[in-house]
């Protein structure tokens, strides 16, 4: 079976008064390795969920090899050799990998005769681009592990057409490059056609023979990529009357030390430690980059300096001073965190976008006088963080879980950057899923307060963010850091070892 063309025409969707999609075009042909990229809300993975049958298509028409299709019927998808790999992983953990490669498998008996499937996988795995122990649990395996799985899945289930979402954004830059590589060969041997989704320029410049931009919800055009560059396709994704602030690094780098983790060690949500004696140090006016792949502890280690997380053994200290996490320490020492998902982390969801903004600071002038709430004053508050951190809509009185990532985003930045003095900054994968023009914002306002001579601690999975902003870079593995170095002789290669817990060499 060969891979099918795919064409959609003037595709719209609603979901409610929010127009999604507003008259998308889009042809891939058999065997093409093509690019969607678009601003965060830009409709693409509503369009790939349209093509996936998982959303009605209100107006417009999908053609599957040239033949009208009626979208809406996932198994109707799968017939047509139609697939998708999410960007949030849909294995079960308890199960092997055996397991959940046969479980969907159409046609599977009711009773699964083992050495009969097994015979199946077998034989697919002679062809297959990655080779994976069938018996280990997806519970056991690394987060690059997990999307070979699932990409496996996919094609042990026939997908030809195979679209994926923001697939690389939890892998090491050696494991984006295997899975990228492999998928690419198969689709230059005609195997397989792919959709690729992403917000990574260099993904796309280098794997992709087509690109297709989206903005609010319309195609903004489509080019060859040995045709286009980086620069058009940013003008097209937000507009070419749109610029993007840019924020200059100070030349100066690195002060006294403000902010110092001596000794750390916290358990687990499953009672055992996760952080081995970790230590490190942020110096005033500098960004002390993180790397790390998810699950060796970056997590527990922002939860730890938020209050949100107990540790036994070891110190943090602000200007040599003991740190409490506690809300009164934290405003006296100057400590603000931007965590990871601040809507479920930093945020109350059905509160709006200025109350959530004068949380920090809610019961004092001019918040309050003579002990009741102004809520008029919180709302001009408010309505002056959001302009100047431009949230849209610019609107106060929206509850925040109304907002996109990327505005929700911008939102708890507006009050944590908002006009307090700040010491000790500590942003948690701050851009992840985020499009192109909010991760630039982002990016200038921790560049920002860097500059204003605050300590950033900026823990990320993209190695492209930190290689960008940090002064420093260390290597988060197993709970210890384990590798680092400066900016300027900072070695991809090696770093992405140390994160997949190989040394360098």
């Amino acid at each position: 079976m060969r891979p099918p063309s795919i064409e959609v025409r003037g595709i719209r969707k609603r979901f409610g008064g929010v127009r999604a999609l507003d008259g998308v075009d889009l042809r891939v042909e058999p065997g093409e390795f093509h690019a969607l990229v678009g601003e965060n809300g830009a409709g693409k993975s509503t369009l790939a969920k349209c093509m996936l049958g998982i959303n009605a298509i209100d107006e417009g028409n999908m053609l599957v090899d040239g033949t009208l299709w009626s979208a809406g019927d996932p198994r109707l998808a799968r017939q047509h050799g139609i697939g998708m790999v999410f960007q949030h992983f849909t294995l079960i953990p308890s199960m092997t990998i055996a397991e959940n490669l046969s479980l969907p498998r159409p046609g599977l008996p009711a009773i699964i005769r083992w050495k009969e499937e097994r015979e199946r996988l077998r034989a697919f795995f002679a062809n297959a681009p990655f080779q994976v122990d069938l018996d280990a649990r997806i519970s056991e395996l690394s987060a690059g592990q997990k999307q070979k799985v699932e990409i496996l899945k996919e094609l042990y289930l026939g997908t030809k057409f195979l679209m994926l979402d923001e697939p690389t954004s939890v892998l090491t830059p050696d494991e984006a490059e295997e899975v990228l590589i492999r998928l690419r060969a198969m689709v230059n041997r005609g195997d397989l056609s792919v959709l690729l989704i992403t917000h990574k320029f260099r993904e796309v410049m280098k794997y992709a023979d087509r690109v297709t931009v989206l903005r609010k919800g319309r195609t903004a055009g489509a080019r060859s990529v040995s045709a286009t560059c980086p620069e058009e396709l940013a003008g097209m994704m937000m507009g070419e009357t749109r610029t993007i602030e840019v924020v200059e690094r100070d030349a100066k780098v690195g002060g006294p030390v403000v902010f110092a983790v001596a000794g750390l060690r916290t358990r687990g949500d499953k009672g055992v430690d996760v952080l081995h004696d970790l230590s490190l140090e942020v110096r005033a006016g500098e960004i002390l980059g993180v790397a790390g792949i998810s699950g060796n502890g970056q997590r527990e280690l922002v939860e730890v300096i938020a209050g949100q997380r107990p540790y036994h053994q070891g110190r943090i200290s602000v200007n040599g001073e003991r740190y409490v996490p506690e809300r009164e320490c934290m405003q006296r020492l100057g400590i603000y965190v931007l965590p990871e998902v601040p809507l479920r982390n930093a945020a109350v969801p059905g509160m709006t976008v200025a109350e959530n903004i004068a949380l920090r600071q809610f019961d004092r002038p001019p918040f309050t006088h003579n002990g009741l709430l102004s809520y008029a004053a919180i709302r001009r508050a408010g309505a002056e963080l959001i302009n100047r951190f431009s949230v849209s809509p610019p609107s106060p009185d929206l509850p925040i879980e109304t907002l996109s990532g990327g505005n929700v985003q911008r939102a708890i930045l507006a009050r944590e950057l908002g006009g307090q003095e700040i010491r000790v900054l500590v942003a948690a994968n701050p851009c992840f899923g985020l499009d192109f023009g909010a991760a630039a914002f982002i990016h200038n306002r921790l560049v920002d307060a860097r500059n204003r001579g605050a300590a950033v601690l900026l823990i990320s999975e993209d190695l492209d963010e930190l290689l960008d902003l940090a002064d420093r870079i260390v290597v988060m593995s197993a709970g210890r850091i384990v590798h680092e170095s400066i900016r300027s002789q900072a070695d991809q290669v090696e770093i992405g070892r140390h994160m997949a817990g190989h040394a360098a060499g």
